[in-house]
């Protein structure tokens, strides 16, 4: 009995798309330096989302230093260049992210997912010339047991990086994929997690998670 897969759903989070539309607006002159855009509340309204989403989109623009938030004075413009950069950026990895699920398609088609997809991010790291310039690795993994340290917590919390010199490229549940994940993403029992870094990182992070 053959028995179907389900497709794994692939996405970007929520909060990172809204900061790269309000950054688009920010580029476009819809919105100026020094102008005060929406509360987080507003924004959380406009864009269909929990506040918590909106929040941590705010977040993601005052840490590029794009916007300042101050509570009780809203959010208010402060750079359109930081905004331009931020776009031109996030183009990178959208693009990258489509290729991604082009090739995730054909993964599950063949229903050899794991194995291809192991495969294919380390094909795409190695063939695009921005990744291979900024950090030439290849791709590791590790499933997140019941054991684990730090489940639950954000990835700028943990200060992950900097604890294991591994940048995170993906996190995978048992639904979903969820690529280039941001410092605000998390990991649970049951996922697997992809990363990149040097010879030693692979120790490092299983050290990080399974300390003795």
């Amino acid at each position: 009995m053959v028995v179907e897969k389900k497709r794994m759903a692939v996405r970007q989070p929520k909060y990172q798309k809204i900061a790269a539309d309000i950054a688009t607006k920010i580029v476009e002159g819809r919105y100026i330096v020094g102008e005060k855009i929406y509360a987080r509340s507003s924004l959380a309204s406009q864009y269909g989302v929990s506040a918590e989403t909106a929040r941590r989109a705010v977040a993601v623009l005052q840490d590029l230093e794009i916007v300042q938030a101050t509570k009780g004075s809203g959010v208010v413009i402060t750079s359109t260049e930081k905004a331009a950069a931020f776009i031109h950026q996030y183009s990178d990895v959208q693009s990258v992210q489509e290729l991604q699920s082009d090739l995730l398609a054909s993964v599950v088609r063949q229903r050899e997912e794991l194995t291809t997809l192991e495969n294919t991010l380390t094909q795409l790291i190695e063939r695009t010339d921005r990744f291979k310039a900024i950090n030439p690795f290849v791709p590791f993994q590790i499933i997140i047991t019941e054991e684990a340290a730090h489940c639950g917590e954000s990835l700028q919390t943990l200060n992950f990086w900097h604890n294991t010199s591994a940048t995170i490229v993906g996190i995978k549940s048992e639904q979903e994929l969820l690529l280039s994940p941001g410092p605000y993403a998390t990991f649970h029992a049951g996922d697997t997690i992809y990363f990149i870094g040097n010879e030693s990182c692979f120790e490092r992070v299983k050290n990080f998670l399974y300390k003795n």
